[in-house]
């Protein structure tokens, strides 16, 4: 007989199977339509408070032009406003930078060779009143103490980027340390003293090598290149003397030539435009610095943002000198990217945001209005 493995089977109370038991017991919300959780839109947001990014997807109140730019700035000439100008277009370098010292020097040797410039329509910005700002600077280029400068192909209207001025003490520092022989120096100071509240140099008051050196030196630009300009003016009578270099014709009947083919005889009627070195570097990087604030504005779908949210984006979510961003870099933990890889300080040279602002807004490309609640707001035209 086997042995039982197993006890035998209790007899005890079971319980009734009911199946009604068996089936779960429904919630109370088993009627109502399920949905899945979803993010909120921005619309949700218009209530809310101001003071985040989501602002940036409706229009802000206006209650009319904002003069912020000329009441927070200091300056009360144009000599001042030049000043203010050339003073002020980058920012200092960060104590940390996020740059090689390859790249640093590169940074510093492009703002020095750029040419002390200052548009007009800048200054117009930091001096709101047009009448005596035309008329100071035109008693200032007539006394010789400043010098307007067209560029060719630059635009002459308000957003153009070809009518500034400079001092002319300025330009006479750039002559004087430039690589020309010191006897042309002095020449092309005096043509300069003599020319007046003109840009246009007649070219037969240089021979051609003096004529060749001047322009790679980059204080001259010929005036070809701004065929039907309103810029070029009338060139000034000056007494055109012959010479052995710059005759027009020799008594062996051969016509000199410059080395390219053109006979010095044209230099005799070609106009010469007045020009800086390396204003072309100048003028492009204002372009791109005006284009790249423009660019930010458009991430609104208004195309209008406070002014304080649009510096934010200019510099970038870089790391700061304030007590919270230090004690996050002691705790070790990410207190935002360093400078140097923004487009502020790769493409831009660390261009002062408040200086490209004050351009933008001179050339017409941008207004700035009052908010009454979040501040100055700034709208792309």
């Amino acid at each position: 007989m086997p042995l039982r493995i197993t006890s035998a089977p209790v007899s005890g109370v079971k319980k009734r199977q009911n199946p009604s038991n068996t089936r779960p017991r429904s919630s109370p919300f088993a009627s109502h339509a399920r949905r899945k959780a979803v993010a909120q839109t921005s619309a949700s947001f218009q209530g809310n408070s101001r003071g985040g990014e989501d602002q940036e997807d409706y229009a802000l109140p206006d209650i009319g032009m904002s003069r912020y730019i000329p009441e927070t700035v200091s300056v009360k000439n144009v000599v001042q406003a030049m000043d203010y100008i050339r003073d002020s277009m980058f920012e200092d370098l960060p104590t940390r930078t996020g740059m090689n010292s390859t790249r640093i020097a590169e940074v510093l040797n492009l703002r020095r060779s750029l040419p002390p410039l200052a548009s007009v329509a800048h200054i117009h910005t930091l001096i709101d009143a047009p009448t005596k700002v035309e008329k100071e600077i035109m008693n200032l280029v007539n006394s010789g103490r400043v010098r307007r400068v067209i560029v060719p192909g630059r635009g002459n209207d308000a957003a153009g980027l070809g009518d500034c001025l400079v001092l002319s003490e300025d330009w006479e520092r750039l002559v004087r340390g430039s690589s020309l022989e010191p006897s042309l120096k002095g020449k092309f100071l005096d043509v300069l003293s003599r020319l007046g509240n003109t840009s246009a140099v007649p070219g037969a008051l240089f021979s051609v090598p003096e004529y060749m050196a001047i322009v790679r030196a980059g204080f001259l630009v010929s005036s070809s290149l701004a065929q039907g300009s309103s810029g070029v003016v009338s060139l000034p009578n000056f007494p055109f003397t012959s010479s052995p270099g710059n005759s027009a014709s020799r008594s062996d009947g051969a016509v000199p030539t410059d080395g390219g083919g053109r006979s010095r005889s044209q230099f005799r009627t070609t106009s010469l435009l007045l020009s800086l070195p390396n204003t072309g570097s100048y003028l492009r990087l204002l372009g791109a610095g005006r284009a790249y604030l423009l660019s930010l504005l458009k991430r609104s779908s208004s195309s209008e943002v406070p002014l304080y949210l649009l510096r934010d984006r200019w510099d970038g979510a870089v790391e700061s000198d304030r007590s919270f961003s230090v004690a996050k870099r002691i705790r070790g933990e990410n207190a935002g990217i360093l400078p140097g890889r923004t487009k502020k300080w790769k493409e831009l040279c660390g261009m002062n945001f408040r200086w490209v602002l004050e351009e933008a807004f001179g050339a017409g490309l941008i207004e700035i209005f009052d908010t009454g609640s979040v501040g100055p707001g700034v709208r792309s035209l």
